[in-house]
């Protein structure tokens, strides 16, 4: 299985999210204007994100984590790869937003999977480590159903059961930071930032935290230099845009910080519009988010998009026993986190030393711990010295 993916996320990552274009006329279920080859090669941007199906039925559902549906991070990144997989199959679908917004309760959520189930949904596939107690009610309140869990676990019932209609894909997010942290380094930053999501209880988001201080650690070793870090959770528990968080980042800046890492959906927005207006720089998140602003140095990507694609193809093709009631962990070896090579900006850091370390993280001989301290503030670095905001 490991193998098939690697292949899928290979290929995905070059292609199928990263291009950029004009957007269609609406799609249909039932559209056969184009050809196999032509829905190959289109971009996820190029298809619409609402749909009419013929039958008013919709079978590939997406349900969003918090935060805004283009949030040009985590819940764009896997609705692109599940309107990629329907469009290019000929599947209907649609996505669903909890209500409440930021504010959603398991409630909400399970209103938004049971909506999609009660429209004709075969597969939910469903974003964020929040969606777990809905998702679990869901699962078992519709068994023939399949239910994609991104960011998350396999589940059980009441009775402590494991769903067969549930899987559960996480990811190695403490890799793909640590790659984005050491390239920094040896790129000249040493005055970093790091703002994440979730307030510090969202495990994706500290593992890219921790990843990313390890990285930048080990490449400070080898430069024989000492590194500041800036590093809070502040204004970022819904993921949101927000003037508080521009105007923290914005004072970041003004003090001295080079590079923050925007781990959070839409904060994005807020950090790199203070990083514009000061000569800052940004790392992104979850998908290549260079051509959202000129500021974007790198991103830190995982395969969100690539994965749906692949869970979801499971559905169809008859193998969902594969992953069904499983945890699937994706990393390096599986090619589903890493650095946006064909968008690189950096000039000291080079695409071959990159490739070098990719190859040293997968082989082992260079170990990224996942293990975060609940407490960055107790983690003890020989070059980094990490400030909490």
């Amino acid at each position: 299985m490991k193998k098939i993916l690697a292949l899928v996320l290979a290929l995905c990552m070059v292609f199928a999210l990263c291009a950029c274009g004009t957007k269609t006329t609406n799609a249909t279920a039932t559209d056969t204007t184009a050809t196999d080859t032509d829905k190959t090669n289109v971009s996820a941007d190029e298809i619409e994100d609402t749909m009419t199906s013929a039958d008013g039925k919709y079978e590939v559902a997406f349900v969003t984590d918090v935060g805004q549906l283009k949030d040009k991070s985590f819940n764009e990144g896997t609705w692109n790869g599940v309107k990629m997989y329907a469009y290019q199959n000929d599947k209907s679908y649609k996505y669903y937003q909890p209500a409440n917004g930021a504010n959603a309760t398991d409630d909400d959520r399970f209103n938004a999977m049971q909506a999609a189930v009660d429209a004709g949904a075969k597969v939910v596939v469903c974003a964020g480590f929040l969606q777990g107690n809905a998702l679990t009610k869901a699962a078992v309140a519709n068994p023939t159903v399949d239910f994609v869990f991104i960011d998350g676990w396999s589940l059980k019932d009441d009775a402590g059961k494991v769903l067969p209609n549930v899987a559960g894909i996480a990811f190695s997010e403490e890799q793909c930071g640590y790659f984005a942290g050491y390239a920094v380094v040896m790129e000249g930053y040493d005055k970093l930032g790091f703002c994440g999501g979730g307030g510090g209880t969202n495990p994706a988001v500290c593992r890219y935290g921790y990843g990313y201080l390890q990285g930048a650690n080990d490449a400070a070793k080898e430069l024989n230099k000492k590194i500041d870090v800036n590093y809070s959770w502040q204004y970022g528990s819904n993921y949101s845009a927000s003037a508080e968080l521009q105007t923290m980042a914005a004072g970041w800046y003004t003090n001295g910080t080079q590079v923050i890492f925007a781990c959070g959906g839409s904060m994005f927005d807020s950090i790199a519009a203070a990083a514009s207006a000061n000569d800052g720089y940004v790392v992104g998140v979850d998908t290549d988010q260079s051509s959202q602003s000129d500021t974007v140095i790198t991103s830190a990507m995982k395969g969100v998009g690539q994965a749906a694609m692949f869970a979801i193809g499971k559905v169809y093709d008859g193998t969902w026993a594969d992953i069904g009631g499983k945890d699937t962990s994706l990393g390096v070896k599986d090619n589903a986190v890493g650095l946006p090579t064909e968008t690189w900006s950096l000039t000291k850091y080079t695409v071959d030393q990159y490739k070098d370390l990719f190859s040293k993280v997968n082989d082992g001989s260079v170990t990224v711990k996942s293990d975060y301290p609940e407490d960055i503030a107790t983690a003890t670095f020989s070059n980094v010295t990490v400030h909490v905001i």
